[in-house]
This record gives C-alpha cells, sequence and structure tokens, in this order.
C-alpha cells in the first residue's frame, strides 16, 4: 500500500480508483447479454462517476485546479475482463456477488488508506468514502438475499 503524505495525494488516488471503478463498470454493462443486468452496471457506473465528483471538489476545496471534463478515452475492457466470449453468461445473482465482492474491495482499500493517512482530516475524508463503499455493498448484499429467499 502506498504511503501518502498529503491530503490532495490521497484524494487524487481515490478519483484514480473510482474511475477505475466506474470503467470496470462500464465495460460490464457492454459485456453482458442481459438489458437489465447491463442497465444495473450502468447505474454502478454513474454512482463512481458522483464518487469521483465528491472526491474532485474535495481537491477544489483544498485549491487544487481539477480537470473535470468528461473522460473521452474509450473504454478498453480487457483490461477489467478476462474473457474471450463477447458477451458473459451471468444471472442476476452472479452480478449481485461481483458487485458485493467490488464493494468490498473498495471499503477494504479505503480502510488500508486511512490507516495511512497523514492527518485527521484526511483519515476523516477516507473513511466517509469507506461508509459510502460499506452502504452501497450492503444494498447489493440486501438485493442478493432477497433474490435468494433469504430475510
Amino acid at each position: 500500500m502506498e504511503t501518502f503524505e498529503t491530503y490532495e495525494a490521497i484524494v487524487e488516488f481515490g478519483i484514480l480508483k473510482e474511475r477505475q471503478a466506474n470503467r470496470f463498470y462500464l465495460a460490464m454493462a457492454q459485456r453482458v447479454a442481459d438489458e437489465g443486468i447491463s442497465r444495473l452496471f450502468e447505474e454502478l457506473a454513474a454512482e463512481e462517476l458522483e464518487h469521483k465528483a465528491r472526491l474532485e471538489l474535495e481537491l477544489m476545496k483544498a485549491g487544487r485546479v481539477v480537470d473535470t471534463s468528461p473522460d473521452t478515452e474509450e473504454i478498453n475492457d480487457s483490461d477489467y475482463i478476462i474473457s474471450d466470449s463477447p458477451q458473459l453468461d451471468m444471472d442476476l445473482r452472479d452480478v449481485l456477488e461481483l458487485a458485493v465482492a467490488k464493494e468490498d474491495a473498495a471499503f477494504r482499500l479505503y480502510i488500508d488508506m486511512a490507516a495511512k493517512a497523514k492527518d485527521e482530516e484526511s483519515r476523516e475524508a477516507i473513511l466517509a468514502m469507506a461508509q459510502e463503499e460499506v452502504r452501497h455493498k450492503m444494498r447489493f448484499e440486501t438485493e442478493r438475499d432477497k433474490l435468494l429467499g433469504r430475510k
């Protein structure tokens, strides 16, 4: 895990991770055959852009100029998905399991980042992002449990 010397470095790293999550979900949306599942991934991608925007605002508050222009780079989904198939055979349960795992990984990353933060302001900002990711994870777990008939 990288050591962050400044609050801005932590926020910039968070922006990178949110951008990567957005691109992953967009790549998945392009690959799944089911339109409903594809829309779910597009919704997740949009949420990750909202997180990125919040982090960019944090940089602006710190006096940094932030490039907020839309990402126009083409998605190379081979960076995110290992498969020769143009489409993935995933049902809703698979999608929800993937989303749970992805959000759990993001939560753990932010917790690790917070532990390495150099000041209280940085730690609090990163812990707030960790809380957001755990809320997403819980949402997907709830949806998965409903699908499986659990309470």
